[in-house]
């Protein structure tokens, strides 16, 4: 049966443990819904497996400088594509991964975009001064809901559903420091360790509780463990947070806080802290607001937003890419994030 943790509309009181708790009042960033059952959330609109592959194969057989490369096999044996576009080895190069949860849709999406952008007259001059390495859709079981156990009480709608781990019931993203699981075998092995990476974005979706200022986020952003990554390489992590930052908040949609995740405890099985520390990667993590399916309803959004999470995952990758190939990243002001507030939960006492 589905946990229905909240019971009203977020403009209402909300009946949470017993106690009556009345979060407050304030529109998406992007005037995006809740989902709370009254909304419609339905996974016919995203990207399957076969689809992003078929995606890719047309945008190959279009670009001169895109390839992609298999780099290993998920447990149910799907291909895991590396987008790459290597023009120059002297460049700096970023790795872009996405869907390491796979209930965790729209950055697909948005990074299915930013390759048919790469394509166009208005990135040309971007692929001079940078390589980009991309992985569309990191957990394909998890998100085609293929996996070895039950999905019960689901919030989406649709041909499928979509769950955050992989077959094996194993968080991806937990899985940096031990790599049990193929999949981050084959991203350690055929991709951190085979390609000389500067820096890395992580792309994911948190749930839609989070607030700032009394608003919604559109996301939320972080770093590297300060206690456990080289000076120089966290340095570069915030300037990649700074690009971020000054491209999204000024949008009518954007609104970033900074993360408040379990990550604050070091480890190394998360992937921003472990392939920080291990490679000296300056990495990130953007979190987009809300989920595209999940047991628990205050962690999935209507599909009404997924315009605006899509587009702010085009900005993100577009506008870093530029920063990095100009080298302006080099020149980025770090000191927004002393004043960065943390997000905070409607959920929380």
């Amino acid at each position: 049966m589905k946990k229905q943790l909240l019971t009203a509309v977020i403009s209402g009181a909300v009946i949470l443990g017993g106690s009556t708790f009345n979060p407050p009042v304030a529109d998406a960033a992007g005037k995006g819904p809740e989902h709370q059952g009254n909304e419609t959330v339905n996974t016919q609109i995203l990207h399957s497996y076969k689809e992003m592959m078929s995606d890719l194969e047309r945008q190959n057989k279009k670009q001169e400088h895109m390839e992609v490369e298999v780099i290993g096999q998920t447990v149910k044996g799907r291909d895991i594509p590396l987008v790459k576009y290597l023009n120059n080895p002297d460049n700096p190069t970023i790795l872009y991964l996405a869907q390491q949860h796979g209930d965790e849709a729209l950055t697909t999406k948005g990074m299915l975009d930013f390759i048919k952008s790469l394509g166009t007259g208005k990135m040309k001059d971007v692929l001079e001064g940078v390589n980009i390495l991309m992985i569309p859709m990191y957990n394909a079981d998890g998100a085609m809901a293929d996996v070895n156990y039950e999905l019960e009480g689901y919030a989406a709608k649709g041909p499928r559903h979509l769950t955050r781990y992989n077959a094996n019931h194993v968080d991806l993203n937990r899985d940096h420091a031990e790599r049990t699981q193929p999949e981050t075998q084959a991203l350690h092995q055929n991709v951190l360790q085979k390609y000389d990476i500067d820096y890395m974005m992580d792309l994911h979706h948190q749930g839609a509780q989070w607030v700032k200022d009394g608003k919604y986020v559109s996301g939320a952003i972080f770093y590297p463990h300060p206690n456990h990554t080289n000076e120089d390489v966290l340095y570069r992590s915030k300037q990649l947070g700074a690009v971020v930052y000054d491209a999204i908040e000024p949008k009518g949609w954007g609104h970033l806080a900074k993360y408040a995740g379990k990550g604050s405890t070091y480890s190394p099985g998360i992937g921003v802290y472990g392939i920080a520390n291990q490679y000296d990667i300056s990495t990130f993590l953007f979190e987009m607001r809300g989920t595209a399916d999940n047991a628990n309803d205050f962690e999935v959004l209507g599909q009404k937003s997924n315009g605006y999470l899509t587009k702010q995952t085009v900005v993100a990758m577009e506008e870093t890419a530029r920063s990095i190939s100009s080298g302006a990243i080099l020149k980025e002001d770090i000191s927004f994030w002393g004043d960065l507030p943390v997000q905070e939960s409607i959920l929380e006492d």
